[in-house]
């Protein structure tokens, strides 16, 4: 029996899996991990990824193949973040964007390039993720002439953009076809570089109440926060805000009150680790009341060790681009300037606001917030625009 492998020690990439609702992303994902990520009620019910969903593997290089079989030697630990392809929930696909290093983009060889197929490549864009594998998935569904007509619209599709060089690997999820080819690839994107000497930052994306009912009080667990270590390092036991925090009125009036806690356990997927460095999805628990990390409470927060962050800020300027379309509508609509007084959704890291522009100046935008942000220079911001009655990416921007 092989000694387990200490993930700690592995080198580590985030990943998003993208593309149209569908086209097999969570049971490609399954099939890459042999982890199913629609765990919630209404996503079974439905067939379809609601929240952002985790999985994660360790890849093995044996010989000249690679696998997760626990074959040859541990070379990488990926972990995975499952994003919505429906229209409707492209703020849960931009939060997930957020926080990895890659992209995996489906696209169904039986169906070819659908709305959110743009979609989803030019919110890949607007969150600057740089490596994308493209999987041409389904091909057992498909006929020949449809799956080299699909694969010529796809590469007609990233041509000109950041994906113009992109892997395009022909797959079938259901029969297990050229999974190996997509353990190749995710073992050659190359790492991207890692601050753990910075003051840690760490992005949440989720929150969870990990107790089960009829859970002794003595066993009971705090609020847990999954996300990623953007930069810097945090270990058990030390002392963390959480800003925006939790909302509360007071005087009818809403304040954010920054929570202060320490860590009591932390976790690399399912591995227990002491210290988390930059990279991979990672979980901590915390000492906060259950009750405060429940159904995603402080998704969007930012975390670092105490009287680290700067202060939330109800406004932001930014400088910005406009894309020329508006993606993943069946008609195509070109992108309108910007306007005073006109509200946007705004996603920054894995926060999601809506925001009422107040100044114009060339390519610099000013925006009041009606949920503040924590600050960072040089920060990357998605815009939407509501388009008859959805949130469509528009363009991005840059905090200055």
């Amino acid at each position: 029996m092989k000694t387990p492998v200490d993930v700690a020690n592995l080198e580590t990439i985030n990943v998003i899996m993208a593309g149209h609702i569908d086209h097999g992303k969570t049971t490609l994902l399954y099939k890459l991990t042999g982890k199913w990520t629609d765990t919630h009620s209404e996503e079974l019910k439905r067939g379809i990824t609601i929240k952002l969903g985790y999985a994660d593997l360790i890849l093995y290089k044996d010989k000249d193949t690679y696998t997760r079989e626990n074959k040859g030697t541990p070379i990488r630990y990926v972990s995975f973040v499952d994003a919505p392809g429906h229209e409707m929930l492209m703020a849960t696909m931009l939060s997930g964007a957020a926080i990895v290093d890659a992209a995996i983009l489906v696209v169904a060889a039986n169906e070819g390039i659908k709305p959110q197929t743009r979609e989803h490549l030019i919110a890949l864009q607007a969150k600057k993720i740089k490596h994308v594998i493209i999987v041409q998935n389904k091909i057992d569904l498909a006929t020949k002439e449809q799956a080299q007509k699909n694969f010529h619209e796809i590469k007609s599709l990233v041509k000109g953009t950041f994906a113009e060089n992109a892997s395009v690997i022909p797959v079938s999820a259901q029969q297990d076809i050229n999974l190996d080819k997509i353990y190749e690839a995710l073992a050659n994107i190359p790492l991207p570089a890692r601050n753990s000497k910075e003051n840690p930052l760490f992005i949440v994306a989720r929150s969870f109440d990990i107790n089960k009912p009829g859970t002794p009080p003595q066993k009971l667990h705090g609020a847990v926060l999954g996300g990623t270590l953007r930069q810097g390092a945090l270990k058990v036991g030390d002392e963390i805000e959480i800003k925006p925090g939790m909302m509360v009125k007071e005087a009818n009036q809403i304040i954010y009150k920054t929570l202060k806690t320490k860590i009591r356990d932390l976790f690399k997927g399912t591995s227990q680790v002491k210290e988390i460095t930059p990279g991979g999805s990672v979980s901590i628990e915390t000492e906060l009341d259950m009750a405060l990390g429940k159904t995603d409470a402080l998704s969007g927060c930012v975390v670092s060790k105490s009287g680290m962050l700067p202060e939330i800020s109800f406004t932001i300027k930014m400088h910005y681009s406009l894309f020329k379309d508006i993606l993943g509508m069946q008609q195509q609509a070109k992108v309108d300037p910007l306007k005073t007084n006109e509200t946007l959704m705004l996603s920054i890291n894995t926060a999601v606001t809506v925001g009422l522009v107040k100044t114009i100046r060339g390519n610099e935008v000013e925006f009041s917030l009606r949920i503040p942000i924590v600050p960072f220079k040089g920060e990357n911001v998605a815009l939407a625009r509501n388009v008859n009655n959805h949130w469509r990416l528009i363009g991005y921007g840059e905090v200055i």
